[in-house]
């Protein structure tokens, strides 16, 4: 019987997709590619992650063409897997998802689609400065920084801390 040792702070980055293109309106949702300003935002991103040290360990990314391009732009690094089962998923299926993360991974980026990732976020977050703002929007290429200090499987609504929310509007603008 080992003493309990507290679960050591773990970060969840939760990212919608950059803004992708309607232009091809006979195109399946699924294949819709990043807009040119979809892209543009997705390097304004990147160029964040690098200036703030964040590479997370995993990327779990939907399997929509928007998806895995707005991946490719933002090159987070980490393991990164594709999965299929997270386009179309809801936030509660991507929760299940995220309970599945094995224990020894300290940080995870999600790269879906609204309303699930807004859904998640404000359903994992107790709290934190910039949570009025995800409530009223959550636009493409938003990024939402968690911490909690949970297991991943012991992850449940109210178990984390919003710490930064940030949008490629304003990272161009600052």
């Amino acid at each position: 019987m080992g003493t309990m040792v507290p679960a050591p702070t773990r970060q969840l980055f939760i990212l919608r997709h950059a803004k992708s293109s309607w232009e091809n309106p006979g195109l399946d949702d699924h294949e819709r590619p990043l807009a040119p300003r979809g892209q543009l935002a997705a390097q304004v991103l990147r160029q964040h992650l690098h200036r703030r040290g964040i590479s997370p360990a995993l990327v779990l990314c939907s399997s929509a063409r928007r998806t895995r391009e707005t991946l490719a732009g933002v090159e987070p690094g980490g393991e990164q897997r594709i999965e299929p089962e997270l386009y179309g998923a809801g936030a509660g299926a991507l929760l299940e998802r995220l309970r599945r993360v094995p224990e020894d991974v300290g940080s995870v980026m999600l790269i879906g689609h609204n309303p699930a990732v807004q859904v998640l976020v404000l359903r994992l977050a107790a709290g934190g400065e910039a949570l009025e703002e995800v409530r009223r929007k959550f636009p493409t290429g938003g990024l939402a920084t968690l911490e909690l200090d949970c297991a991943w499987s012991e992850l449940a609504p109210g178990r984390a801390w919003l710490t930064e929310f940030v949008r490629p509007k304003q990272l161009v603008a600052g």
